[in-house]
């Protein structure tokens, strides 16, 4: 059944986080500064303190296309590692774009339409938010424009074929097609880009615009709170509860939407998992960045938030988990961590095709790039469980499948994919631009 209700988890932490900044006065921001971007339904919800929002039924309407979506046991993994542990997945790659990101897109379609906004713009990395924006701005009648990561606009063709399909105009970023584009394409003609920079042209389009706004796929709190359908449905259907919670990380929204309502749980005293976030090892804004005040974007645009960051001058290499790309954290997520609320770990390039690959032969799902940090993790676990004769029950989010990703999984077939190994100096140089 699909849950009535998102829930909040901020009423229930041991202390507020911190609040975003003017990057003019370094003062809280206040509605009217985010009105420009952001219609005043989702305002409210970034700073929510009500436990539980009720869904619109014209959201929900929607939702029925997919959800709920289904809890699986992954026993032919399980049989093929030999492990004593239960490993079930949470599958949201049955949605129309292939992936979690519609939880929120849908919602934000839906109240920027209430408001009369006609267009809406958008950053995409892998290609699974923009597909879901563009799927559900069709569903509410907006135009929809989008700037796709040129590292993953070239790897992925078919990505953005897929927005066109659902009528979006999508553009490789950098872009000449915004000042914020412009400036980068001057001073490296062939960037790979990164979501920083798309976030700078999509910010920069509504913002010139009266009659658009700009929807974000992930790190703020309104997206993660849209994506806690996933844990909440997870926790009705699971008939045993969880030791282990595991999720890839990039901007957070499928990790906390999996597990907040663990985490209520958890901070009520009913259930003690451990949960554990993975990141790629080549962008890792929780284990090697700093908790600081930053901008999202890489031309300054946006409010400073205070999150694990790498710097917003940050450009990570181009891994072919695309969706993971991004040198900041959700402040939410980071506050939470800083609590020691959750743990987290990093993954190879290679270690997570390899578990991807593995997933794919005995569950016979081909997941996408970014879900395979936390399959290399869960199948880690696992096999600590193996060595300890341990019976744990562990549980992960399958937030995407890789149909669109195979010319990565040749890249790893045929021994041609490379890991990254991302060097100190780097961090401390994009660290040094911090603002504050």
């Amino acid at each position: 059944m699909i849950p009535s209700n998102w829930y909040n988890i901020v009423p229930d932490l041991p202390a507020p986080p911190p609040p975003p900044l003017h990057p003019a006065t370094r003062e809280p921001i206040g509605p009217d500064d985010l009105a420009p971007l952001f219609p005043m339904e989702l305002i409210g919800q970034e700073v929510s303190q009500e436990r539980f929002v009720p869904i619109p039924q014209e959201v929900l309407d929607v939702y029925r296309l997919w959800r709920p979506t289904p809890l699986m046991r992954a026993r032919r993994l399980e049989k093929s590692l030999g492990t004593p542990a239960r490993i079930y997945y949470k599958y949201e790659g049955v949605s129309p774009a292939g992936s979690h990101k519609p939880n929120t897109a849908v919602p934000q379609a839906y109240y920027n339409a209430k408001e009369g906004v006609r267009r809406l713009t958008t950053e995409t990395g892998a290609g699974q938010w923009g597909s879901s924006l563009a799927f559900a701005c069709a569903q509410f009648g907006l135009e929809c424009e989008i700037w796709m990561v040129r590292a993953s606009y070239d790897q992925k063709p078919y990505r953005s074929g897929l927005m066109r399909v659902y009528g979006a105009t999508v553009h490789a970023s950098p872009s000449p097609v915004t000042q914020a584009g412009s400036k980068v394409l001057a001073g490296n003609p062939d960037s790979p880009g990164s979501l920083g920079i798309a976030i700078s042209e999509a910010v920069e389009a509504a913002a010139s615009a009266d009659d658009t706004r700009y929807a974000l796929g992930s790190v703020l709190n309104h997206v993660l709170l849209h994506q806690t359908v996933i844990g909440e449905e997870a926790l009705a259907q699971l008939e045993e509860m969880p030791d282990v919670i595991v999720g890839c990380t990039g901007g957070g929204s499928n990790f906390g939407g999996l597990v907040f309502p663990f985490l209520r749980e958890k901070l009520a005293g009913k259930i003690d998992p451990v949960i554990r976030a993975v990141e790629p090892e080549a962008c890792p804004s929780f284990t090697r960045g700093r908790y600081a005040y930053d901008f999202g974007d890489t031309a300054g645009l946006t409010p400073l938030m205070k999150m694990h960051t790498l710097g917003h001058d940050f450009v990570p290499d181009p891994i072919h988990a695309g969706g993971l790309r991004y040198h900041g954290m959700s402040p939410l997520l980071s506050h939470m961590y800083e609590l020691g609320m959750f743990e987290a770990v990093t993954r190879s390039q290679t270690e997570c095709f390899e578990a991807g690959v593995r997933f794919a032969r005995t569950e016979g799902i081909l997941p996408a790039p970014e879900p395979t940090h936390a399959l290399a993790e869960t199948i880690a676990e696992a096999l600590r469980c193996k060595e300890s004769g341990e019976e744990k029950v562990i549980l992960t989010a399958l937030c995407g499948h890789g149909h669109f990703d195979l010319s990565a999984y040749e890249r790893y077939l045929s021994g041609e994919m490379e890991d990254f190994a991302l060097p100190q100096e780097r961090i401390d140089e994009a660290l040094d631009g911090l603002p504050v």
